[in-house]
């Protein structure tokens, strides 16, 4: 998929960004940056698009997010809803990886550092007490003021390159940005898809809303990214299987058919190849913890 390049606006007093957004709904289109992202979400959830990857999303994540690595968080439809009260509400930073000077990651002390932001372009969910702690730096954060904010930056990267409580978002190859760019197309891909997925889409149907025929769409979708739409779809259904599983609130059968799926061998099945779980081991899992 061919995601927004996005300029990421920086206070001139200040050598990266730090801020906590309250809003109806986090930024939901497909984009991309060059400054590295670390985000604590407070409240909100929906499903994630990071890299080649879709994920749910809930409060309480803590998610490091690599140079030029394309994102997309997409609140649940209750969230749009005409009236709703509910707000979502994140803690951001943005910082280039030279905010520190050019020779800051070269020096033999930060060769750590320099590792974990390499790595951060597959981006990085942060678990356990690492989560807990980071989060809780992040909040110290916002208030800090002149040298405090450059010290509890490096502090938090410290901690987060020292612990093994990290897994990565996306697959071993990184994604590859394309100069060309498609922003509109993809974005109303997405959006069909994410209102509609609880039902049968053809290929007819996602063709017209990119407004192209059916097999130029199959060629320019696995193309951009790097799978098929029907692969997309099903990933699209266990990630909200996996939200709905989470909360806990309905049976694993329920969750079933809200999720897309037609039938409970076939949830099963997918659920499986995509999350290498069932759907009841990865709701004991999640809920155990």
């Amino acid at each position: 998929m061919k995601p927004q390049l996005l300029a990421v606006p920086h206070q001139p007093a200040h050598s990266f960004s730090v801020r906590r957004d309250v809003v109806l709904y986090f930024y939901n289109r497909w984009h991309y940056h060059a400054d590295v992202e670390l985000v604590y979400i407070e409240q909100g959830s929906g499903t994630q698009f990071v890299g080649d990857r879709i994920q749910p999303f809930s409060a309480g994540d803590v998610l490091l997010i690599g140079s030029n690595l394309p994102h997309y968080w997409r609140c649940d439809d209750a969230y749009f809803n005409e009236g709703s009260s509910l707000r979502a509400v994140a803690t951001v930073v943005h910082f280039k990886e030279a905010c520190l000077g050019d020779s800051f990651l070269e020096l033999p002390e930060s060769l750590e550092v320099k590792n974990l932001l390499e790595t951060a372009k597959l981006g990085m969910r942060l678990d356990g007490a690492l989560r807990v702690a980071v989060a809780e730096k992040l909040r110290h954060l916002l208030e800090a003021r002149g040298l405090e904010r450059i010290i509890l930056l490096l502090s938090i990267l410290h901690l987060i390159a020292d612990s093994t409580e990290k897994s990565l978002l996306t697959s071993a190859n990184p994604f590859r940005i394309s100069a060309e760019t498609d922003t509109d197309r993809i974005n109303r891909i997405l959006q069909y898809s994410l209102k509609n997925y609880h039902r049968p889409i053809s290929l007819e149907e996602i063709a017209e809303v990119a407004t192209m025929s059916p097999n130029s769409f199959c060629r320019y979708f696995k193309s951009h990214n790097r799978k098929t739409y029907t692969q997309f779809l099903t990933e699209l259904r266990v990630g909200r299987a996996c939200s709905l599983l989470i909360e806990n609130k309905i049976s694993i059968a329920q969750v079933c058919y809200e999720s897309g799926f037609n039938s409970f061998s076939n949830f099963n099945k997918y659920f499986k190849t995509v999350m290498g779980v069932s759907p009841l081991k990865y709701q004991q899992q999640y809920v155990a913890k």
